[in-house]
Order: structure tokens, then C-alpha cells, then sequence
């Protein structure tokens, strides 16, 4: 199905179960540990044995020796690989550095061996014994240190690198108000809470990876170029994933050095990355530099904006696109965006939950709460003024597909008690508590790529339906069993969803946020074409039949819709194709989130004490799974204000704090109070199902409206993310902590 004209009245606007708040369906298996995980495939590999990841112990330079001799004769071992055994590699399109090291080193804790034993304790312990020469070079692990090395990177995902509009230089000399100034934003790690791991097994020249990884068919193309093997020789199973984040976007080490430990060992090998090896052994959200500037009229109205940003990765990496908000959400004739992309010998940066915008707007919606100080006009105001319904780089040529950012501000800031804040900081305290209101606005891109799946119907009536879409955690077997169950007239309880299987549809796949809206886009699809078999073997004609109730009905006539699939069953398969919608209309997700927070007279420690947020991301397919997804956005959003980050040693190029007591994220006691108003809105232009992902939208910019909470709770302004005690003590002189 080709979608390039805008979506008209389908089954989908029935609203009878697509729209309607329903408990997740795999709900039941999770909390009863019935849910098959990657490395817990006792059932597909029962004799499987045990790998662990040795990884380089520099960042930089050259493995000279290695002697195996006394892990290979440690207890239980099996095999060891290594680049001297492990055969010709390749490495995949879309990973950045090889995925097993040596004899040239990339990064800190790069996988150089996996050890294999016949338990997990004696596969540890061994490899503790391997003895490893290596000759280190001098790396680049400053950000700040290598800015002015920064180069222009090609274009990505995000776009081009850079884009103008206007004269941006002469329009901010001229703006009767400026604000320049520069942000930081840190290292990040996903920290999902399930580590990579993956059960490898091959069968002849066959392998099976039963792992946990949120592009399949990703997987697939990556694992087939690294181990030089045709992609049918190579099937990836993952139904159930405990969190990626981005972080399982792309093939890591695990997968890759389980099938070599498998074809080494002679039988199945698990392996899983153990906490500390994630953040320097996998991928995390690279640190920015940003630079606003903003020039406005006395009344904030915008005529020249510019963002500049500087991020870093290994060589042959990308940049951390955090401009690309800034190139859509705010009016200004005079418009400039430019990313510049410093070599880095770090662990390799990649996506994490809203690459760009996430971190973008942890800045420019400073920014903007800078210009509504200067200006004078409320942050909700100034906004609202700023507001553009066309792409303001393309002009009014290219519309908004649907754009209900005013309405967010309003109804959010009405909501969440705007009207009561104090604009002059520290003027409101509640005990030892110094207490700021903050808002920020919050914009998501909107992604869409192709999808397909398979539905089929069976005698009894019941429905199945096959992608090899998968489910990080974000509802995608409910979603899609409420799309086949809405498109076919059946009870939800009467589908049956399977995911994560190669051997499945090719979908979207889970990233971006275009997964839950591409994926039921091509699920609806396949509903369209078994819907056309099914009124044909009635003698319907297809635009007329009416599918409810498990019925096939024209006017007053009906067969059970169990009857007509027969004995045998029937099937169909299709894919969602997007045309040229996604390029004559500027689509994305808009909200306004508001921050409530407390800050001690005497310690300068920082309590949120509640948060709210409007969002329009066109149709809300299930209220109470969207919901989640945004409050626990939110959540990563205060923990990217006032904690997350990675410290990089800049001596020797490893991130030192890479595990769970020392990188910090939030818990339940830091948000006490999460409020979450879904506008009605449907975006005929995004989709068949008129909807738009909301699974990232949540953290772009509630980081900001924290900070800028602070700042009114305050006087302190922070630009330096995370905003952590030592910084705002740093300032207290002047303010109301003095």
C-alpha cells in the first residue's frame, strides 16, 4: 500500500478499540517470568554453554601479545576467540567500530577475547587469567579540547549538517534584544535495564541469535557483512526486550562474539554484558557544546535565530544533530544551523531516546526562557508569539501537517497552574525550601519508514498477526492486536500477536519513535488486503463490507468471519509504503511540559515536586500505554537535569563512572507527581491510522523546564548540564541561596 495522499474515513476512525486505554497484553507473561528473553532460551538451547567478554584495557593503539594458555586450562573452558582465531570479519553499515578488537585498538574496553566454559562462573574466572601486551597511543578524549578541530559532517538522518535561511549574521545585529550564550549537555548512558546478551547456535551453516535487539532486520544485513555469510543463512529472534533506548538500535559485541563462540565451542553459547562493560563496550549519547544565539523585538518577537553545536565520535562516526529542532519550532526570517563533529577516540557515540532533540532543547528552551527575561513577556506568552504553522527555513509553501503547539501551551499551562507563578525569582519559599515554577516547550520530529506484516484469520474466528516488529517495552503487541482487532471486527482477546522474527514481515522496527505508528500503518495495510479476500469470498464488494462483531456484513446480511476463512485459514501480507507527504508537509509532535521544584536555602539540593505536560502526537492509540511511555520520558528528562552523566578520565579515554551505583538515574522518591493531558488530533497526512510516535516526544525539553524552575526557585541561571549541587553553590552569591 503506497500512502501519498491524505488519509480519509477508514475502519480505524470506528474508535472502538484503537483509541481505547487496554492493559498490556503481555503483561501477564512479564510479571510472571514467563517471557523468553535473550540469554534465559533454555528452551531453544538447553546445553548451551557460557561466554564473557574480555575487553581492551586501553582506549587507543595496539594489542602486541596474548597469551591464552592459562585460561585455556583454567576449569569448564572451552574455546577462546580472539582476532587470531575468530576468521575474516567484515563490519556492518551502521556500527562504527568493530565489534571484536585487535590487533588495532578503538576504544576503552573494546572486545579483544570471549571465553567459553561450561558455566558462567568458570567462563569469569578465566578470563581473568588471560595476559594481554599492548602498546598504547595518545588519544582525543576531550570534547571542549578538540572543538576547534571540528569538522562538517555528511548528511544523516537529521538532515544536512547545515542549514540558512536569510542573513542571519545581520538580522541578530540589528534585533533590539540578543541573547548569546553557550550550553553544555554530557556523555549519556541508556542504562536499560536489561543488558545486551544474546543465545547463539548454528545448525550446519546456519545461525540462529535469539537476542535482544530492536532492529531486526537491521540485525540481519549487519551480522550477514560482519561475518561474511549470506543474510538467509542467519535468523535474529527477539520477542521480548527489556529496554533499549537507542542502545540496541545497532549489532553489538555480544551478538557477534556469541555466534563466533558457538562455531568455536560446537554447541550453543550465551553471552550477556555484564553492567560495567555496557557504557564503554556499547554506544551512549555523545556530550554537546551548543551556542544560541537569539535576537528579538522589545514585544520577543523572533527575526534571527541561530544554534551551533559541537559533539564528538570514533572516526567514520556522526554527530549529535541537536539543532534540528531549532530549525522548525520558533519563527525568525534570519535562520542558521550548523553541526560540526570533533574525532574522538571514545567509546562510540550513537542514538539514545530522541537523538538531537533531546539535548537541543535542553538548551534552546533556555535560551527562549533567557529572551522571555529580557523581554519581559511571560515564557508561555512568548512562545505563543513565536509560533509558525510552516517551515520557517521552506516558508509557507510547506504547511504543517497538523501543529497543535499553541494549544499544548495554553491548555497545559492552565492545567499545571501557570497563572500562580512568581516571574520574579526567589521570591516564593516554603519552609527551607526556595519553590520555581519552569516550562519548556517540547518537539518531536515525526518519522515515518516502510513496514510490513502478515495477518491471517483462522475457523474459529481467531486472528494472527506476524512482524518482525519488536517491543522494547512501549506496547507494541497491544497496539498492534487493537489495529487487527478494530480492522477485522474482532474482540482483541481474539488476536494473537508475534513479533521478532526474522522469518517475519520486515518492519519498521522499534527506534525514532516511527515504530508504533509505522507498524500499525503496515498491519493496517495487511488488515486492508485480507479484508478484500475475505468480503470477496463472501461476494461482498470490498468498500462496502462492514467487518464487526466477528461478522462480514453488506446491509442485512452477514457470515462469521471464522466461516469464511475456512478450515484451512486465509492469510494476507502487505507493507506500508510512504510517498511524498513526508516532503510537502513539515510533521512533528509538539507538547509543553511545566516543573515544579523545590531547592534547600541551606544545601542547594533540588526536589521536583511535580510535573505536567500537554502533548498532540495526532491519534493516542492506547491512552494508558502512551501515557507510560511519556511519564517515563519524563522521568530520563530529569535525570538529564540533575544527574545523568558520564565522566570521561581524560588521561587514559574510558568512562569511569559506567555502572549502576555511580551513574545516576532517577528513582520513584525523585518524581512524585506526574500529570499528562493527550490533545485530541488527527494527522491525516502521517498515516492510514492518523497517528504520530509519542515514545520520545516526553524528554524533549522537560530537562529544560527543570532548569529553568531553578532559575525562577533561584536566581541561579546553570547552562553546565547536569544542574548538580556543587554548581548552583558555585553561584549562590546574589542569589536567594545567599
Amino acid at each position: 500500500m503506497k500512502f501519498d495522499t491524505p488519509a480519509t474515513t477508514n475502519p480505524i476512525d470506528r474508535g472502538r478499540v484503537v483509541g481505547v486505554a487496554h492493559d498490556r497484553i503481555d503483561g501477564p507473561a512479564k510479571v510472571t517470568g514467563t517471557a523468553p528473553y535473550a540469554y534465559e532460551r533454555h528452551d531453544a538451547a538447553p546445553q548451551a554453554a557460557y561466554g564473557w567478554i574480555v575487553g581492551s584495557a586501553i582506549a587507543k593503539g595496539k594489542i602486541d601479545a596474548m597469551d591464552l594458555r592459562a585460561a585455556q586450562s583454567a576449569p569448564g573452558v572451552l574455546a577462546i576467540v580472539t582476532h587470531q582465531t575468530a576468521g575474516p570479519l567484515g563490519k556492518g553499515a551502521r556500527n562504527t567500530a568493530h565489534l571484536l578488537g585487535g590487533p588495532i585498538i578503538e576504544h576503552y574496553d573494546q572486545a579483544v577475547a570471549l571465553v567459553i566454559a561450561d558455566s558462567f562462573e568458570n567462563a569469569r574466572d578465566a578470563a581473568r587469567l588471560l595476559r594481554i601486551d599492548y602498546s598504547p597511543e595518545k588519544g582525543r578524549y576531550d570534547l571542549a579540547a578538540e572543538r576547534g578541530h571540528a569538522t562538517v559532517p555528511k548528511e544523516g538522518f537529521g538532515g544536512p549538517a547545515d542549514t540558512a535561511a536569510g542573513n542571519f549574521e545581520a538580522g541578530f545585529a540589528k534585533a533590539a534584544v540578543k541573547v548569546d550564550q553557550s550550553y553544555t549537555t554530557p556523555d549519556q548512558s541508556h542504562a536499560m535495564m536489561e543488558p545486551h546478551a544474546t543465545t547463539a547456535a548454528w545448525d550446519g551453516d546456519s545461525l540462529t541469535l535469539w537476542t535482544s535487539n530492536q532492529m531486526v532486520a537491521w540485525a540481519v544485513e549487519d551480522m550477514a557483512a560482519t561475518l561474511k555469510i549470506p543474510k538467509d543463512k542467519i535468523r535474529i529472534v527477539t520477542p521480548y526486550i527489556g529496554g533499549g533506548f537507542g542502545g540496541k538500535l545497532f549489532l553489538r559485541a555480544d551478538a557477534l562474539l556469541a555466534a563466533l563462540g558457538a562455531r568455536a565451542a560446537g554447541r550453543p553459547v550465551k553471552v550477556a554484558l555484564a553492567r560495567p562493560q555496557i557504557p564503554n563496550n556499547t554506544t551512549h549519547r555523545a556530550a554537546t557544546i551548543q551556542r544560541i544565539r537569539i535576537g528579538a523585538d522589545r514585544d520577543g518577537i523572533i527575526g534571527a535565530i541561530g544554534h551551533e553545536v559541537w559533539s564528538g565520535d570514533l572516526p567514520g562516526g556522526g554527530p549529535e544533530v541537536a539543532a534540528q529542532q531549532t530549525r522548525l519550532l520558533y519563527r525568525g526570517t534570519d535562520r542558521l544551523t550548523a553541526h560540526r563533529l570533533a574525532e574522538l577516540d571514545l567509546p562510540e557515540a550513537n542514538a539514545m531516546r530522541a537523538p538531537g532533540e533531546a539535548v537541543g532543547l535542553l538548551a534552546l528552551e533556555i535560551a527562549m526562557d533567557e529572551l522571555a527575561e529580557a523581554t519581559g513577556v511571560d515564557p508561555v506568552e512568548l512562545r505563543i508569539r513565536n509560533d509558525v504553522q510552516y517551515d520557517p527555513e521552506a516558508g509557507p509553501q510547506r504547511p504543517f501537517s497538523s501543529r497543535k503547539f499553541v494549544e499544548c501551551l495554553r491548555q497545559g499551562a492552565e492545567r499545571f497552574g501557570w497563572e500562580r507563578r512568581v516571574p520574579q525569582p526567589g521570591q516564593v519559599r516554603d519552609g527551607r525550601w526556595l519553590v520555581g515554577m519552569g516550562m519548556a516547550a517540547a518537539f518531536r520530529n515525526n518519522l515515518v519508514a516502510k513496514s510490513g506484516a502478515r495477518v491471517g484469520i483462522d475457523g474459529r474466528g481467531h486472528v494472527v498477526v506476524e512482524t518482525d516488529m519488536t517491543d522494547i517495552g512501549t506496547g507494541s503487541y497491544t497496539i498492534l492486536a487493537q489495529t487487527a482487532a478494530e480492522m477485522l471486527g474482532v474482540p482483541i482477546e481474539a488476536v494473537t500477536v508475534r513479533l521478532g522474527d526474522s522469518l517475519f514481515p520486515k518492519s519498521a522496527g522499534s527506534g525514532g519513535q516511527f515504530g508504533a505508528n509505522s507498524a500499525t500503518a503496515g498491519l493496517y495495510a495487511a488488515c486492508v488486503a485480507l479484508r478484500e479476500k475475505l468480503a470477496a469470498k463472501a461476494g461482498f464488494p470490498a468498500n462496502q463490507t462492514v467487518f464487526e462483531d466477528g461478522l462480514v456484513r453488506l446491509g442485512n446480511q452477514s457470515q462469521p468471519i471464522g466461516a469464511l476463512a475456512g478450515e484451512e485459514g486465509m492469510w494476507a501480507e502487505d507493507r506500508i509504503e510512504f510517498g511524498k507527504l513526508t516532503q510537502d508537509y513539515a510533521q512533528a509532535t509538539f507538547g509543553a511540559h511545566f516543573c515544579e521544584v523545590g531547592v534547600d536555602v541551606d544545601t542547594a539540593e533540588v526536589r521536583v515536586r511535580r510535573m505536567g505536560g500537554a502533548f498532540a502526537a495526532g491519534r493516542i492509540l492506547n491512552p494508558k500505554s502512551a501515557r507510560s511511555q511519556v511519564i517515563g520520558a519524563m522521568t530520563m528528562g530529569v535525570g538529564a537535569a540533575l544527574m545523568e552523566e558520564l565522566h570521561v578520565d581524560k588521561r587514559f579515554g574510558f568512562f569511569v563512572n559506567h555502572d549502576m551505583a555511580e551513574y545516576l538515574v532517577p528513582v520513584h522518591a525523585d518524581i512524585p507527581e506526574q500529570d499528562v493531558l493527550f490533545l485530541d488530533e488527527l494527522d491525516d497526512k502521517s498515516s492510514p491510522m492518523k497517528a504520530k510516535g509519542v515514545g520520545e516526544l516526553g524528554i524533549c525539553g522537560a530537562g529544560a523546564a527543570v532548569a529553568n524552575a531553578i532559575y525562577n526557585a533561584t536566581g541561579i541561571r546553570l547552562r553546565d548540564y547536569p544542574l548538580t549541587i556543587d554548581k548552583l553553590l558555585a553561584q549562590r552569591e546574589g542569589s536567594a541561596l545567599a
